[in-house]
C-alpha cells in the first residue's frame, strides 16, 4: 500500500486500541460524508492528507506524512455542557499521539499536531454539529 495509507491505517489501529473519555470506533475514509441523522453518534474519522518528502542524507529521504483526525457529532443544543466533553476528547486524542510511535508502523515517529481552528463555527451554526479536525504528522525515514 501507499505510505500514507499505511500511516492512516496505523493511526486508526492506535485510536481503536486507546482508552478515551468517550467510546468510539475510528475508521479511515477518503471522503467522510455522513447523513445528518447518522451524526447523532460520535464519529472519529482518519483521512489521508499529505506527504512532504525531503533529502535526509545522500542515500535517504525524510517523509512527513499528515493525516486528519476528525471528531464529529450532532448536538442537541449548542451548550457548553454538550460541547466541552467533545473539546476534551479532541485534546485527549492530540495528547495521545504526542511522542508516540505507531505500533503497526514503528518506523513512523510523531512530529506535530495542529488543531486550527479548534472547531468549525460553520458546522455549529448551519448543522448544529460539532466538527474538529486534528492534523497529525508522522516522520518516516526511507
Amino acid at each position: 500500500m501507499a505510505l500514507i495509507v499505511d500511516i492512516a491505517e496505523a493511526v486508526v489501529a492506535e485510536l481503536n486500541a486507546g482508552e478515551f473519555s468517550q467510546a468510539f470506533s475510528a475508521q479511515r475514509l477518503y471522503r467522510p460524508q455522513f447523513d445528518l441523522a447518522e451524526m447523532k453518534d460520535l464519529h472519529v474519522t482518519v483521512v489521508p492528507k499529505g506527504v512532504a518528502t525531503s533529502i535526509a542524507s545522500r542515500s535517504g529521504v525524510q517523509c512527513d506524512v499528515s493525516v486528519d483526525v476528525a471528531v464529529q457529532k450532532k448536538l442537541e443544543s449548542e451548550s457548553s455542557d454538550e460541547i466541552d466533553p467533545l473539546m476534551n476528547l479532541v485534546e485527549e486524542i492530540a495528547d495521545f499521539f504526542r511522542q508516540r510511535k505507531l505500533s503497526q508502523y514503528p518506523k513512523a515517529s510523531w512530529v506535530a499536531t495542529a488543531n486550527e481552528p479548534v472547531y468549525s463555527p460553520g458546522h455549529l451554526e448551519e448543522l448544529r454539529q460539532f466538527t474538529s479536525v486534528l492534523t497529525v504528522t508522522f516522520r518516516v525515514m526511507r
